[in-house]
């Protein structure tokens, strides 16, 4: 008989609270569970009331949904964060040099590190880019990294996220929930804070101006309208930040740069936080039948008068294949080792490595190399025999289009039910700010959790939650 699997229990260790867990597993002992559990039906009615929701797309009934919310935190220690802290600033400034070459120079590509194929090839690669450095350097203004944890001090990488990373309104919102819940944990546990946040953010897209711009810089947020699934947070952001929340036909060319229009006639903008994807920003240079970007804004972009955040062509470095070689990648750029380790990675476009994937279905995870969300991906030890056999089908026929990876023992962290606490998996994915010399990283990030017992997919589109995540002061 298999030995049943452990997994690193990130609140309880030897039957008692680890260290960062200690004051709050003090705390929680003493509470009354019907009181939790009516506190639990007011948080979901606090994120009703505030109309935090998400659409589900490909779904019949998408309807607006809301992302369940579990009042367990999720605790790190000042040290852990600190380490993850290090290495995602690392991570993040090799993704923007990464970029940066790719579309000049080009040196990783000479020296034979990463195949030239994989950058050709690649759907998310805009030669409109080439040739061309944005405002202050910058590609990557915000980037969410995917964390997973499988032991005291073992972190992995699971993917970055560097085209328009979501969900840092979920963190905001999740922390403002706690503090109206139980105020009176906060003033016995000191809990670095995250709702400097925006004010962050636009002091980081504001630094990111280009340089012929005059006075405080105009910072707009583009969104693709009120039917996209992030809709939420596009205008939460634009409203916590105090800027302009836009659709494309908001925006025009005067005088060649772009303007947006307001009560007083067209003002200049300098700043655009676009949540629209590449394809549809600009219908004179991607898709012609877009109704959702700027017609002749990348005209404008590469003559220096706009600053786009994040920058076109970004989404490269989103690419599961190209994660395979971000070690290496790291490694180029800043001369150091990676502090944060990739997971084990198998890229079925190598005969070898799509034998061995075929070999072991049911026991790895396979993902679309451009995936998100959760979809198009086989969780091998969930599946059943008809899954991991139409999944060889469309991994035979293309190969190229996935990569593989082991299944880890993620972490987990209580969450709280009817029957008292109850493990479950989760992920981080901390939020990182990139602006001219410096990376801002939020204290903790967004904690996603598989709800479903022994799951391991946290996504909200495959039916996962959320939590507030604390970093400790010390």
């Amino acid at each position: 008989m298999d030995k049943p699997k452990t997994f690193f229990n990130e609140m309880i260790g030897n039957g008692t609270p680890r260290a960062p867990y200690a004051k709050y597993g003090s705390w929680f002992s003493a509470q009354n569970g019907d009181r939790l559990a009516q506190k639990s039906q007011e948080a979901e009615g606090f994120f009703r009331r505030a109309g935090i929701t998400f659409n589900v797309y490909g779904q019949a009934d998408a309807e607006e949904r809301l992302i369940p919310f579990d009042l367990v935190p999720r605790i790190l220690s000042n040290s852990e964060w600190t380490k993850l802290a290090k290495g995602v600033e690392q991570r993040v400034r090799a993704i923007n040099a990464f970029l940066h070459d790719i579309y000049n120079r080009q040196e990783i590509l000479r020296a034979g590190v990463v195949p030239t194929r994989l950058i050709a090839q690649n759907d998310a690669f805009l030669p409109q880019m080439m040739d061309f450095v944005p405002p202050g350097g910058v590609y990557t203004h915000i980037v969410g990294t995917d964390i997973v944890r499988t032991g005291a001090d073992e972190f992995f990488v699971l993917e970055d996220n560097a085209r328009t990373p979501s969900g840092v309104s979920y963190m905001l919102e999740n922390r403002e929930t706690m503090l109206q819940m139980f105020p009176e944990l906060f003033s016995q546990i000191k809990v670095q804070r995250v709702s400097d946040y925006p004010k962050n953010l636009r002091a980081s897209l504001e630094a990111s101006a280009p340089p012929n711009c005059e006075g405080r810089p105009f910072v707009v947020v583009l969104t693709p309208g009120i039917h996209n699934s992030a809709y939420y947070e596009h205008s939460f952001l634009a409203d916590q930040m105090g800027v302009e929340l836009v659709e494309g036909h908001d925006l025009r060319i005067v005088d060649g740069k772009i303007a947006v229009r307001t009560t007083r006639g067209y003002r200049t903008v300098d700043v655009i936080y676009r949540r629209v994807d590449d394809d549809f920003l600009d219908p004179l240079t991607f898709n012609p039948t877009s109704m959702l970007g700027v017609p002749g804004i990348m005209d404008v972009y590469r003559a220096g008068n706009i600053t786009i955040a994040n920058a076109p062509g970004t989404g490269v470095a989103d690419d599961k294949a190209i994660y395979s070689y971000m070690p290496q990648i790291v490694e180029f750029y800043t001369g150091e080792k990676a502090i944060l380790k990739n997971v084990e990675t198998h890229r079925c476009s190598e005969p070898e490595a799509l034998k061995y994937v075929l070999d072991n279905l049911a026991d790895l995870v396979v993902k679309e190399v451009h995936g998100s969300g959760g979809y198009g991906m086989l969780v091998g030890p969930a599946a059943s025999r008809q899954e991991i056999e139409d999944f060889r089908a469309k991994l035979k026929a293309r190969p190229a289009n996935y990569i593989a990876q082991p299944t880890l023992s993620l972490s987990t962290v209580p969450i709280f039910t009817d029957a008292g606490l109850a493990p479950r998996h989760v992920d981080l994915r901390p939020f990182a700010l990139m602006s001219p010399g410096s990376v801002d990283i939020a204290p903790g990030g967004l904690t996603r959790v598989a709800l479903t017992e022994g799951s391991l997919v946290v996504n909200s589109s495959q039916g996962g939650g959320t939590k507030d995540t604390w970093v400790l002061e010390d």
